[in-house]
C-alpha cells in the first residue's frame, strides 16, 4: 500500500501520481472529477483556480473542458491543481495622516485699492476629443483535442475461434469481431513482440495438432467402414 503522508506535511501545488490514477479512476466509473487551474489564462477569460471538468487521463495530460469554455484542452499534471486557490484578502487601505493645524496671525494693514473692471473672457470652442476605439478582443486559444488512447484485445476461444476487441480511452470495449488465425499469427510477426508470438504460435500449433488428429481419426474411422463393407460383398 502507498506511504502514508506525514500529518502536517504541505499538499503537492500540482497533480501528482496518485490523483491521476484517482482521477481515471472516477472517470472509468463515470463519476464527475474536477481539477483546478494553477495559472490564469487570460486569453480564454480563465482566472487561477477556475475549475474544469475532467473528460479522460493519458499518462501525464489530462484532458480537461474548463468551466465556461466549450473545447476540451489537454493540461500537464503540473498545470493543475486537486484544490481551489483560497481568494487573496484586500489589503487594508492606510490610514491618512492628520491635517497638521496651521495658526496664522493677520496684522492690519492699509485699506484696499478699489476693484478694477473685471475684464470679460470669451470661451473659444475647443475641438472634440478624439474617442479611442475599443481594443479588439484577444483571439481564442485553439483547442488542441487529443485522441483518447486505444486498447486492442486478441481473444482466443477453446473451439479455435478468435475475435478482436477496441476499447477508445476510458470507454468500454466494442463487440468482439470475428479475425482468422493466420492472421492474427502475421499481425503479431509484424509487431515484433516475441512474448505475443510464442502466445499466440503455441495456441495455433494446439489447434493444428488437435485438427490433425481429428482427421487421422475420421481417415481410421472411414477405412474401418470401408473394409466392412467390402466384407459384406456390396463393393464389386
Amino acid at each position: 500500500m502507498p506511504p502514508r503522508r506525514r500529518s502536517g506535511a504541505a499538499a503537492p501545488d500540482h497533480l501528482t501520481a496518485e490523483n491521476l490514477e484517482t482521477l481515471a479512476a472516477a472517470i472509468a466509473e463515470g463519476k464527475r472529477a474536477t481539477v483546478y487551474l494553477r495559472e490564469a489564462m487570460p486569453s480564454l477569460g480563465l482566472e487561477a483556480g477556475a475549475s474544469a471538468k475532467v473528460i479522460a487521463v493519458q499518462g501525464n495530460t489530462v484532458q480537461i473542458r474548463p468551466k465556461g469554455v466549450d473545447d476540451e484542452l489537454p493540461f500537464e499534471a503540473e498545470e493543475l491543481m486537486m484544490r481551489r486557490i483560497p481568494a487573496p484578502k484586500p489589503a487594508a487601505a492606510p490610514a491618512a495622516p492628520a491635517a497638521p493645524v496651521v495658526h496664522q496671525e493677520i496684522e492690519p494693514g492699509p485699506p484696499p485699492a478699489p476693484k478694477a473692471p473685471a475684464a470679460k473672457t470669451v470661451a473659444t470652442p475647443q475641438p472634440a476629443a478624439a474617442v479611442p476605439k475599443p481594443a479588439a478582443a484577444p483571439a481564442k486559444r485553439a483547442g488542441k483535442k487529443v485522441p483518447a488512447g486505444v486498447s486492442v484485445t486478441i481473444h482466443a476461444g477453446a473451439d479455435n475461434d478468435w475475435s478482436v476487441t477496441v476499447a477508445h480511452g476510458a470507454k468500454r470495449p466494442g463487440k468482439a469481431v470475428p479475425v482468422s488465425p493466420d492472421a492474427v499469427e502475421r499481425a503479431v510477426r509484424e509487431l515484433g513482440e516475441e512474448t505475443a508470438i510464442e502466445a499466440v504460435e503455441s495456441i495455433i500449433v494446439a489447434a493444428r495438432n488437435l485438427a490433425a488428429a481429428r482427421v487421422d481419426e475420421l481417415s481410421r474411422q472411414l477405412e474401418d467402414a470401408r473394409k466392412a463393407l467390402e466384407a459384406l460383398g456390396a463393393v464389386d
